[in-house]
Parts: structure tokens; sequence; C-alpha cells
């Protein structure tokens, strides 16, 4: 099923191939700067987000603001509770909080790379922090945008299960699932191109180099000296496993 899903490698990046994984919805929220603002949010996650309880339409747009929510919070680099979460949701879905709370965390980690930790179980409260003990947040300076650290993590598994160095096209072919094409804005990730082959590569993150005797020349992707300081090859498969059980 995979493999039908992936484009054919003389596609262009412009082709229409379906929907992505992630489809965006708009949610406001206030930016940690500013005013409210609309952003776009990937609630709407087709292969794990449709709900099982009756209301789904209900449960989705809690999920969406719930979303919101816990991004504003990191955004804001604030910590949050089980209280906080419940002023987010209508009264009417109170008592299903735990599956929205448990698909929002998962969404926020898979597509943004932001993991919700539990510092206080009592309490019941959470602080927002990258996946896999990283530093970077995929911020991109200067701008209101939104943590990218999820596709960098899904890179770096890529270049994992490619050997410890992945063709340029197997890379592509790879994000291709996700709905992230070379060439072709993302709503979330913008233009996904330069964050592998320049900003990533500039963070210390991934190596891209031409393949060595290639002509025409081919280029691949491997780890960078900042990805084996601050995470594992065990910790990135490990998330890597999590990811897909949560597509399934």
């Amino acid at each position: 099923a995979e493999a039908a899903a992936r484009p054919s490698p003389g596609q262009e990046p412009g082709e229409d191939r379906g929907p992505p994984p992630c489809q965006p919805a708009q949610v406001e929220f206030a930016g940690p700067s500013g005013p409210e603002e609309e952003i776009w949010n990937p609630w709407e996650v087709p292969e794990y987000a449709q709900p099982s309880a009756q209301g789904g339409d209900t449960m989705l747009m809690s999920g969406a603001d719930l979303v919101g929510f816990l991004l504003r919070k990191y955004l804001n680099k604030q910590p949050t509770s089980q209280a906080e979460v419940l002023e987010v949701l209508s009264p009417d879905m109170q008592d299903a909080w735990p599956e929205i709370w448990g698909q929002a965390c998962e969404c926020m980690q898979l597509v943004f790379g932001v993991e919700v930790k539990e510092v206080d179980p009592i309490a019941h409260s959470y602080v927002l922090v990258t996946v896999l003990g990283l530093s970077y947040d995929g911020m991109l300076s200067g701008e209101q945008g939104l943590p990218t650290t999820g596709l960098l993590v899904l890179l770096l598994g890529v270049i994992l299960l490619e050997g410890d160095r992945a063709p340029e096209q197997e890379v592509w072919e790879a994000l291709g699932v996700m709905g992230v094409f070379a060439g072709r804005q993302h709503v979330i990730y913008g233009e996904p191109r330069e964050l592998l082959t320049h900003v990533w590569v500039q963070e210390g993150y991934v190596e891209y180099r031409q393949v060595a005797g290639s002509n025409p020349a081919r280029y691949e992707f491997l780890w960078g000296p900042r990805a084996h300081e601050e995470t594992s090859k065990l910790r990135v498969m490990d998330f890597m496993l999590q990811v897909e059980q949560i597509l399934r």
C-alpha cells in the first residue's frame, strides 16, 4: 500500500496526488507576540484521527481547538495542566477528553515533533518539549512559523532505514507519502527542499553531498554531527515505530 502511495520518480512536484496524510484545518490562536491570527493545524488525519465515539465532527473540532491550544503553549514556552485542557473543551466533550487528549498529543508529536510530557502526575501538569532531546525546534528565524522538528526526525529515520546514507530520490519518495514534495510549498514546513538541503545542513543535523563518482551528479543525505551528538539511532528508530503504529 505504501508503494502505491508514493509518486513515481517521473512525476512533477505540482501534480495532484490526492490529499496528504495530514489534511490541514485552520485554527485561531494568540501568537507569542501579537493578537490572534490564523495558523494551519493538521488535525484531520484520516489515517489515525477518526474518532470512534458519536459526535465525530464535534470531537474533531475539539481536537483542532486542543492542538491549537498546545501550539500556543509551546510557542509561548508555557506549561499547561489537565484543568486548562478541560477548559478548552466544550462541556459535552468533557467525558471524551482522554481520547481527544491522546490524539492531540499524537498529532503534536508526529507533525510538529513536540512531545507533551507530564511533570506532576498528581496535579496533572505538563510541559511541551522537542522530541528525542533535540535542542532545535525547527522554527524558522524571523517568521511566525510552526515547529518543523517532526519532519527533521522523519528525515533522520529515512536515512537510517536506507543504511545510514539515503539517496535524494529515495528521501523525496518517502516524504511524499507524508504529503511533502520538493518544490511544492507545504502549509506547515514551507518549501521543504530549502529545509533539507540548506537549513538543516547549516544547523548540523544532516549532510547533503554528491555521491562520489556520479555523473550526472546524484546526491545523498547522511546524519550530521549535531544529530549524532543530541540523539541516537535507537531513539530515532523507536520514534519511527511509534509513527508506524499511529498511522496504522
